[in-house]
């Protein structure tokens, strides 16, 4: 995988869409993108019907002030900017069907309101190092997958599945009727990582640093676990926790 050396820097012209009827366009032949950049004072039946088609494909729009918009160094935006997605995102039950008919025992990794992508990166790397077979995200609340995300999981991004979801609830519900157990991260929970059973059809919750794993999702996780820390620390890093676990999961599955 590629070597990371981490910079910000803004997104070259040729991966951006520059324009409402560009962006439009885009969506209407099923160019994948990351996110759409909005101008957070314009409104009309353009802007509705970009909102819409947006909403079907699953694309974030994030209303933006002008200045923002202004900093990608593009004219006549029009007041809307969109970036073409690096990952090419994959449908969640095709995925699970794809593993289950290549005779493996399905390893997923859900993420829930992670927006850093350092940790994006870093939970990246560590997946795909541990064998996880795809990435559960959300459209929302989750960091954008872009160059420096990429750049950041040393290429793992684009070698992992990585399947994006109008609902982690719903995505829940679909792991559930392919007969896979859910498993939720908590540190407040009694039952330690170790006594989790991994070796069956897995997916893990992983939730953001500073709220958890949302309430609503916690609830319809099959079990809850944490790593038992003898330090007595309050928290890990969620990159970090993430690691300790699918090394776990490998270690049981004797991979």
């Amino acid at each position: 995988m590629k070597n990371f050396r981490h910079q910000h820097h803004r997104p070259k012209k040729n991966t951006l869409i520059v324009g409402r009827a560009a962006v439009i366009k885009a969506m209407q032949e099923g160019k994948q993108l990351e996110r759409i950049y909005l101008q957070a004072t314009v409104h009309g039946e353009v802007i509705d019907e970009l909102k819409k088609l947006a909403a079907e494909h699953l694309v974030p729009i994030n209303k933006v002030p002008v200045e923002k918009l202004n900093n990608f160094n593009v004219s006549n935006h029009e007041g809307c900017i969109a970036q073409i997605s690096k990952i090419q995102y994959q449908d969640l039950q095709s995925v699970i069907s794809f593993i289950v008919d290549e005779g493996k025992t399905p390893l997923l990794l859900i993420l829930d309101g992670i927006t850093d992508i350092r940790n994006i990166g870093g939970i990246a790397r560590s997946a795909y190092a541990m064998g996880v077979h795809a990435l559960i995200i959300p459209d929302k609340g989750v960091g954008a997958l872009n160059e420096d995300a990429i750049l950041t999981s040393a290429g793992a991004l684009e070698q992992l599945a990585v399947c994006r979801v109008g609902s982690l609830m719903k995505a829940v519900d679909d792991l559930h009727l392919n007969g896979i157990v859910v498993y939720a991260s908590e540190m407040k929970a009694t039952k330690k990582c170790q006594d989790i059973d991994f070796t069956v059809p897995a997916a893990i919750v992983m939730g953001g640093e500073e709220h958890g794993i949302y309430p609503t999702l916690l609830k319809i996780c099959d079990e809850q676990f944490q790593i038992p820390m003898p330090g007595d620390f309050e928290s890990l890093n969620v990159s970090v926790a993430t690691g300790m676990i699918l090394y776990e999961a490998v270690r049981q599955r004797g991979e």
